[in-house]
This record gives structure tokens, sequence and C-alpha cells, in this order.
């Protein structure tokens, strides 16, 4: 298996220019206003819902701007649903439920590439004008075909043959993994290496907050820490207060005047 799995990395770098341009359709889409929906089944659709979960907390984002449908529903997260996949009437009805249109991006994940309740939501993405982009394990299957952007990452045969939960299922979190993370980092939702706008949800990430502050500034961890209770737990405030020597008012117009921009608050 750890003979096998080493080959997933090398079969992802061969995506690298598909998913550098799924990352700039997601960032165009999301700049004015548009949402990334996730859309899979089984093993594929798990995946989805985990990066759906982590991101807004991660980067700071509305919990409604990344979503993801499961075949099956919210049971399908711990649990297999008889015949889901196949229903593609859900796939449809979910994404109308969620009035996807032109400014969205609709990202189907299969690994088969034949999934039906994958193939008609990405059909219906398609219809409505939504940008669409698949990841498969291979470039010759239905979904494939449909995607404007396709990421298909040949892996090859897996250890348990047809267990896609295997060496498609961590492709699958590797490419996710880049799409939602270099997306934010270019909407501007991390400063240089670090999560500047983590939601600051228990002790152990105000602590976290607390070592970002004082790496990002070159601050006393005593000082980030004043600044950060100063600026209301905002991450972003506190920084402009360290590094421009002001107060979190001041802070806050400075970060108002230059629309949110973190770098160019800080004149950098």
């Amino acid at each position: 298996m750890n003979r096998e799995d080493r080959k997933v990395a090398e079969a992802v770098k061969r995506e690298l220019p598909a998913i550098a341009r799924a990352v700039d359709a997601i960032v165009e889409a999301m700049r004015g206003g548009g949402r990334l929906i996730y859309v899979g089944a089984g093993s594929s659709g798990r995946m989805a819902v985990l990066d759906a979960a982590e991101v807004p907390p991660t980067f700071g984002v509305p919990h409604g701007a990344i979503r993801a449908f499961i075949a099956g529903g919210r049971q399908a997260v711990t649990g297999a649903v008889e015949g889901a996949e196949d229903a593609e009437h859900t796939g449809v009805t979910a994404l109308r439920g969620a009035r996807v249109g032109k400014g969205d991006v609709v990202l189907g994940i299969a690994a088969s590439g034949t999934t039906p309740y994958v193939l008609a939501a990405i059909k219906y993405a398609r219809g409505r004008g939504a940008t669409t982009i698949t990841i498969t394990s291979n470039e010759h299957m239905p979904l494939a075909q449909l995607a404007k952007i396709a990421i298909n990452v040949e892996i090859g045969p897996e250890v348990l043959t047809g267990s896609t939960r295997l060496k498609a299922g961590t492709a699958q979190k590797m490419v996710l993994n880049m799409l939602s993370t270099a997306a934010m980092v270019k909407l501007g939702h991390a400063y240089e290496n670090l999560m500047i706008d983590a939601v600051l949800t228990n002790e152990k990430l105000q602590e976290r907050a607390v070592r970002i502050l004082t790496e990002a500034s070159g601050a006393s961890a005593s000082a980030a820490g004043d600044a950060l209770r100063a600026a209301g737990h905002n991450m972003r405030v506190g920084l402009v207060m360290l590094k421009l020597g002001v107060g979190a008012g001041e802070a806050r117009k400075t970060l108002a005047g230059a629309r949110g921009d973190l770098r160019r608050a800080l004149g950098e």
C-alpha cells in the first residue's frame, strides 16, 4: 500500500496546470459573490463534505460560500445509503434548491467518472451557466467530458481492486486541499503562510492567534495578546495595530480604507 501511495503525489503533479486553472476560476467566481459547491457520492462525497466544513473556520469565510452535497444527504456522511449514487434527480434537486447560477462554481467528484448523481448535477450546473470542474481518475469517462475544467488524476489500479477510498480518495483529498487553500490565499485570507482570518472558537486557537501575531509583527507575545484583545480577537485589526502602532479604531479605519486588503492597509 505504501509503494502505491507514493504514486499519488506524482499523479497529482501531472494535473497541476488544470488545478491552477480551477483555482483561478474559483477565485474569479468568489470575488464576484459566487459560491464553490461540491457534489459527490460515497467516499468522494465525504471528502467534499470534509473540505467544505473545514474551510470557513480556517479562513473566516461564511459557511454559505462553500457548500457540499452528498448523495443520500446527511446520513450518508457517516453511513452507506443504498442506491443513493444512482439517484440522478436528487443531485439536480440539491442544486436547484441551492439556486445554482452563472456566478457559481460547481465541482463534481467521482473517481469512476460515471456516478449518476454527480453526472446529473454537473449537467444541471452547466445548463444554469455555472462554471463546472470535475475530479476523476479517468479522463475518458463521461464526467471529465462534461466539465469546463477536468482534473484527471490517473492513479492506476488500487491495491484492493475497486476500493476508491484508497489512492483515489488520497488524490481527491490532495486536490481539494490545493483548490480551496490556494483559492483562499489568492482571495487574501492569509498573511504570508499564516491563517490571519481563522475563527477563534476555542482556547487553543486563541493561543495560536497570539503566536500568529507575534510571528507576523515581530512584537512580543505580551504585546500581541494585548492587541488581540483590544481588536476584539480580530487578527487583521490586531496586526495593523502592531505594525503601524495605532489603536483598534484607527486600525479598523485603515482596513476599511483599503477595502479589507491587509497588505494595502499595511503599505506592503
